[in-house]
């Protein structure tokens, strides 16, 4: 039994939560989020709040023991862009991409 948490259309890049993701990937629930606590980026204040509602879905929804919760998996995929225009030099214009990003966890109980 797994339980699920998703937040999309995060405005972060996927590319500056990738590394945060891969700090917390296998570790147990509790621990993951004092490993996010005390990391100083804003990507890590959003997965902590995903992982805190994957662990209350698998608290209130599949009545899983919150102790023996690990992340088995982690994800931060691409959103969609919002294109944005900057004036360029001699008249031209320069294209400002603004990502973001669909982050994913999957808690499981270990056996």
């Amino acid at each position: 039994m797994e339980a699920r948490a998703v937040a999309k259309y995060v405005r972060i890049s996927p590319r500056k939560m990738k590394p945060i993701t891969d700090l917390v990937r296998g570790k147990n629930a509790n621990e993951a989020l004092a490993i996010l606590k005390f990391t100083p980026n804003k990507g890590a204040k959003i997965l902590e709040k995903v992982i805190s509602s994957a662990v209350a879905n698998a608290e209130n929804n599949h009545d899983m023991d919150t102790d023996r919760l690990f992340v088995s998996e982690v994800y931060a995929n691409q959103g969609p862009t919002m294109k944005r225009w900057r004036a360029g030099s001699q008249g031209r214009a320069s294209m400002i991409l603004k990502r973001s990003s669909h982050i994913g966890v999957v808690l499981k109980e270990r056996a």
